[in-house]
């Protein structure tokens, strides 16, 4: 499996986020803030973001770090006060 990395790009108009699924997969738009986030793969990022940037409709081009942030936890210890708030109803 080929690593990814996500591209936020920012756009004028959102009329123009279709024609960035050739640059990658499109995985989210975001209407309120006009921003798109594309997928493409580790090895091709940063040709990717420098076609991007190229585009006319493109304000800027960011991106995601999602990948370097641990999602694994340590000492996750449940709330005691929750625990109880449960076993009430039964």
């Amino acid at each position: 499996m080929k690593e990814r990395q996500g591209l936020i790009v920012y756009v004028h108009h959102l009329k123009q986020a279709k024609s960035l699924r050739r640059y990658g997969h499109v995985h989210y738009i975001s209407r309120k803030m006009k921003y798109v986030v594309i997928y493409c793969d580790l090895d091709e990022i940063e040709a990717t973001m420098s076609k991007v940037t190229r585009l006319p409709y493109v304000k800027e081009v960011v991106p995601s770090y999602r990948r370097f942030v641990s999602s694994e936890f340590e000492n996750a210890k449940p709330d005691k006060a929750k625990e109880y708030d449960y076993k009430s109803g039964l």
